[in-house]
């Protein structure tokens, strides 16, 4: 089947998802696993992973702004006039890690836009909102956009997607247990688990772990404990109510 073949609505939900790694998706997947329940659908990364049609945009979050901009010259310079994105999705995931707020842009060898939010864009944490919801403009901004379109929802875990790893993996790790939303290196701490447990971040090992993520996920998005997952949810399902 090719990338833009047309899908009827009666068939399973049809998701994108622009993410930074390959190993993004195996937890995005996992958490839609958990609030779709019996729901089907297909998760699509368009980029980086099945990005045929969008030229060579680099990786990591500079792929990740290429991308955006491309789709919104598609659009006449809206994201959500991407009539060929749009109509063969029913909804796009746009994922970033806040840890971005903290990047320049000259290190993704990249001439900002004139229209561009500026980076970096980090504030003091906690709270992770007044990080996330700074990039949330600067992202929205590489779209052409001050808000999101309704069929787009952003997914942008704090620090990076390796919070909600370990939170989902390693509940009782004292990084976990002193705000892993503001802790600068999550990833490091999956590898200081004890030899048994640890693992490292790719694609193979998180996805030997997808169900224990799919089921630590009701309490990862639950008030008061991550919050940017639990934003994630509340915009993943108030876009589906949308498309009802």
């Amino acid at each position: 089947m090719g990338y833009w073949v047309q899908c009827p609505m009666s068939n399973p939900l049809r998701i994108a998802l622009v993410g930074e790694e390959p190993t993004d998706a195996v937890v995005i997947r996992a958490a839609l696993r958990s609030m779709l329940r019996e729901r089907p659908f297909i998760l699509q990364q368009i980029f980086p992973e099945g990005s045929a049609g969008f030229g060579d945009l680099g990786a990591g979050w500079a792929g990740v702004y290429r991308w955006c901009h491309q789709s919104a010259n598609r659009g006449g310079g809206h994201l959500r006039d991407d009539v060929r994105l749009f109509q063969n999705f029913d909804l796009l995931l746009l994922h970033l890690d806040a840890d971005v707020a903290g990047a320049r842009y000259d290190q993704g060898r990249i001439i900002p836009h004139a229209d561009d939010g500026a980076l970096p864009c980090e504030r003091v944490c906690p709270p992770a909102s007044d990080t996330t919801n700074a990039l949330r403009t600067v992202l929205l901004s590489w779209c052409g956009e001050v808000a999101m379109p309704e069929k787009a929802v952003i997914c942008m875990p704090s620090k990076n997607t390796e919070a909600w790893v370990m939170a989902a993996l390693f509940p009782n790790d004292h990084a976990v247990a002193q705000g892993i939303e503001c802790y600068s290196n999550p990833e490091g701490r999956l590898g200081q688990q004890p030899k048994a447990q640890r693992i490292r971040k790719r694609k193979r090992d998180y996805e030997d772990r997808s169900e224990k993520m799919e089921e630590a996920w009701p309490a990862l998005a639950s008030p008061g404990v991550l919050a940017e997952a639990y934003r994630f949810q509340l915009e993943f399902l108030e876009a589906l109510l949308r498309l009802a």
